[in-house]
């Protein structure tokens, strides 16, 4: 159950609903996981500043369980992500900041329970 949550200076316009769409897509199979495990907010039009410039950029962050917690794990979605982002964005690989978080089953809520549960 992946959570993807983009945070971008760049206008709502940016984020269509087939945007949406195509993210969800790339990043589950980015992390081999099912499009309908996952869970994904946009949050345009911040204020923010990446490598001391506020031209156009992305944070995306990429919490998930056992999928996020190694280098080499990590390094493989990067790339596919980057691909994805540069693509669709327009941005290049400089103004793209990804933060990966590993989740243990007891740390995500689902149906009253949590995943340990589930």
């Amino acid at each position: 159950m992946p959570f993807i949550v983009v945070q971008s200076n760049l206008a709502a316009s940016a984020f269509s609903e087939d945007f949406l769409k195509k993210l969800c897509s790339s990043t589950a199979a980015a992390l081999g996981k099912p499009e309908d495990r996952m869970n994904l907010v946009v949050q345009p039009g911040l204020p923010m500043l990446i490598a001391g410039s506020c031209s156009p950029c992305v944070m995306l962050s990429v919490s998930a369980i056992g999928v996020t917690d190694t280098a080499d794990k990590n390094k493989e979605h990067s790339a596919k992500i980057f691909e994805f982002l540069t693509r669709e964005l327009g941005l290049t690989e400089d103004r793209i900041v990804i933060q990966f978080h590993a989740l243990q089953p007891h740390q995500v809520g689902k149906k009253g329970t949590v995943m340990s549960f589930l």
